[in-house]
Parts: structure tokens; C-alpha cells; sequence
């Protein structure tokens, strides 16, 4: 008689991945080819957008939805993924009877229209004008402030049913938000590698490595990519900046997703003056930010030797190096330390570094983010270098 046996297994922790859309279509006329799989997800749907993506998008979209007999509406989102957006879009469902959402446009747009799904549990879809972010394609929305200054950020209960990433669309976006989407999606590997460099968890390893390979493309290819709007050089920056961006995101979780770059373009949002600069270029500068903290705290030389690189990168391309670069020449210091506070709060992504950040230390990184390596020498062990073209007040 054989005796039964009971193996009783330690109860282990469930983690909830939002990997990536479970569909993405793309190509130089992937919406007019669409056409089926957005009737797929409903017949009733809700355009989000702002004015300009959706006069973009009207002659291309609005004849492919009647060509498949759907009822559709559009809504300007406003200028901010707020609470009050978000309340008149919900008021938008319910008077419309909705049962899709197509979310078109920027980070903003896209995430409003996530987030809308989300709260009103209908499908969504995001169609990207630019390639400035990847919130085409993550499970996250970013909540700001009437007054576009961030508040919090959410994360939902999937990635989009459907990614429609149409080249010829992308195209017709400003240079500049490429350039600000490379500056975002190059972020991945500074914030992944010193929070999560060391994990043993092979999900966030395989982020890791992703993101590194992901820098290297952007490396490699962005100067040709914006020397040749269109071509197969910039086709391939954009599905980097769009989908592989978002992919290490989803692999790795929210610890690979955004560390001190993304907590510093945070904290700017909260100054009026920062709003003409773009989401991706904030966070280029957040990032030769956390990198200078890495060489003041840790003395870190690597980390000197990575922001010597990024700024010679970013001489080529155009991203900001300084406070200057970004518009911000007249701040006071007690601007910035408010900035700094708000990049420190207790809930802040700058605490995923391996190592204490208080807001005097950050102020310091921040107006010292293109010292030279000459200077560098003469000056280790102060911790606070002044850049003269920051008031006091």
C-alpha cells in the first residue's frame, strides 16, 4: 500500500507584472490598417486628445471609424492629466455612453486616457503623436496639478489593449520631442543600474541588461536618426524610445521605471518657469543630477567618467546640460531648495538610491551638473559647488 504524502509549501509572495500591450501594430501607415482590430474593442469610442494631435489625427482616423460603421465622439483632455480633467473625460463616458477609449497624443494625453479607462473599465487604446515618452505603452498614468505641477502617479490594472504606432503620425512631431524622448528613454539604464544593478531577481535583471542595451542603441543611433527624419535609423530610435523604453518598465518593475532623474523632473515641475521645457528633457538633466550625487556621496568615478560621456552626448543631440539650458537662469536658491524638497518627500523615487539624499545635497548636484573633471580634482571634498548663474536670494 503505497502511503499518501503531503508536501506543504511555504506561502510565497504574488507579483502582478504589467508587461506590455497585448497588441502593437505598427508601421508607416499602420492606422489606416487598423481598422479592424480598434472595431474589435468596441463600437461606441471616446477620442482623447489635445487640439492640435487631434487635428493631426482626424483626416486619418475619423474615416477609418466610419468606414467600420462605429459611433465615435472626441474631447480635449485640457492642457494637464489633473483630477478635474480626468472628472469632466468621466462625465464625457457617461454622457456618451462609451465603451472604448483612443487615447491620441502625447505622455499627457496618453495618460488621461488610461487613466480614464481604468476608472471607467473599458478597453483603451493609445496612438502616440510623438516620441517623446513611452506612456503609449506602460500601465502608469501621472497625475499633476491643475497648474501642471506633479502630484502622484498610479499605477493601473494593465497596459493598453491595443498600441497603434503609425511612423508617418510620429513624424509630423516636432524634432524636438524625439530628442526629448531619447533623453527619457536613456534614463532607463542610470536609474535601473544603481537601484536595481545588484538584484538577483531575474525578471529585474533581464530590465537591467535591457535597459543597457538600450542606451546603447540610443548611443549609436540617435545623431543619424535626427540627421534623417523618417528613415530606418530613426524608425528604429522611435521604437526604442516608444516600446523599448516601456518594455523595461513593465519587466522590471517601478524601481527600473524611475529613480533621482525622474524625482528631479518632479520637483521642476513645480516651478512655472520649468513648463516650456519638455517631460524627456527634465529628466536628461535629472539624470547628470543623480549622477553628480553618485560622485559627491560615493565618490563615485564611474559615475563621473558616465556624466562625461552624457555630456558630450548631448552637445550632439540637443538635450539640456544645466539649469541654463533648461530655461531656468533666474531661479533662486530658494526656488531651487524648493525644488529639492519636493524631490525629496518621503514618497520621492530619489530614495530608491542606494544611499540618503537630503535637499542641501541635491541643491548642490543640481547647479553643478557640467563641472569639469579639472575642477572636480580641485574641488573633492566640498560639497557644494556655486553656480553663478543662480541668484540668492
Amino acid at each position: 500500500m503505497i502511503k499518501s504524502t503531503h508536501i506543504f509549501q511555504p506561502a510565497t509572495t504574488l507579483f502582478s507584472l504589467n508587461i506590455g500591450p497585448a497588441q502593437v501594430i505598427r508601421g508607416k501607415n499602420a492606422l489606416a490598417q487598423s481598422g479592424e482590430a480598434i472595431a474589435s474593442l468596441g463600437k461606441n469610442p471616446l477620442i482623447v486628445g489635445g487640439n492640435r494631435s487631434l487635428d493631426i489625427i482626424q483626416p486619418h482616423l475619423q474615416p477609418l471609424l466610419k468606414s467600420h460603421n462605429l459611433k465615435f465622439t472626441q474631447v480635449n483632455y485640457g492642457s494637464d492629466c489633473s483630477e478635474t480633467s480626468l472628472a469632466n473625460l468621466r462625465q464625457a463616458v457617461v454622457n456618451q455612453k462609451a465603451d472604448l477609449i483612443i487615447g491620441i497624443g502625447g505622455g499627457k494625453a496618453l495618460d488621461a486616457a488610461k487613466l480614464l479607462a481604468h476608472q471607467s473599465y473599458l478597453p483603451i487604446i493609445t496612438i502616440p503623436t510623438s516620441a517623446a515618452t513611452c506612456a503609449a505603452w506602460t500601465a502608469l498614468s501621472n497625475i499633476y496639478s491643475d497648474q501642471g505641477a506633479f502630484l502622484y502617479d498610479i499605477s493601473l490594472a494593465r497596459c493598453p489593449e491595443l498600441l497603434i504606432l503609425d511612423y508617418g503620425i510620429i513624424k509630423t512631431g516636432p524634432p524636438r520631442t524625439l530628442v526629448a524622448g531619447i533623453g527619457d528613454a536613456i534614463a532607463k539604464w542610470y536609474e535601473a543600474s544603481v537601484s536595481s544593478g545588484h538584484s538577483e531577481q531575474t525578471m529585474i535583471i533581464s530590465a537591467v541588461q535591457q535597459a543597457r542595451v538600450l542606451r546603447d542603441i540610443l548611443f549609436q543611433k540617435s545623431t543619424v536618426a535626427l540627421e534623417k527624419l523618417g528613415g530606418e535609423t530613426w524608425q528604429e530610435v522611435v521604437d526604442a524610445t516608444v516600446l523599448l523604453a516601456g518594455l523595461i518598465g513593465g519587466i522590471g518593475g517601478a524601481q527600473c521605471r524611475t529613480v533621482a532623474a525622474h524625482a528631479i523632473h518632479n520637483g521642476l515641475t513645480h516651478l512655472c518657469a520649468s513648463h516650456d521645457t519638455l517631460h524627456g528633457e527634465k529628466v536628461a538633466y535629472g539624470i547628470l543630477v543623480q549622477l553628480r550625487l553618485e560622485e559627491m556621496l560615493q565618490g563615485n568615478q564611474l559615475a563621473i567618467t558616465a556624466r562625461q560621456q552624457l555630456l558630450k552626448f548631448y552637445n550632439e543631440i540637443g538635450l539640456p546640460k544645466s539649469l541654463n539650458d533648461l530655461g531656468l537662469k533666474e531661479i533662486t536658491l530658494s526656488e531651487l531648495y524648493n525644488v529639492a524638497e519636493v524631490a525629496c518627500n518621503p514618497n520621492s523615487e530619489i530614495h530608491r538610491l542606494p544611499f540618503r539624499v537630503i535637499p542641501e545635497q541635491l541643491v548642490a548636484a543640481m547647479v553643478s551638473t557640467t563641472i569639469l573633471l579639472e575642477l572636480e580634482k580641485q574641488n573633492l571634498g566640498t560639497n557644494l559647488d556655486v553656480d553663478t548663474t543662480t541668484n540668492s536670494q
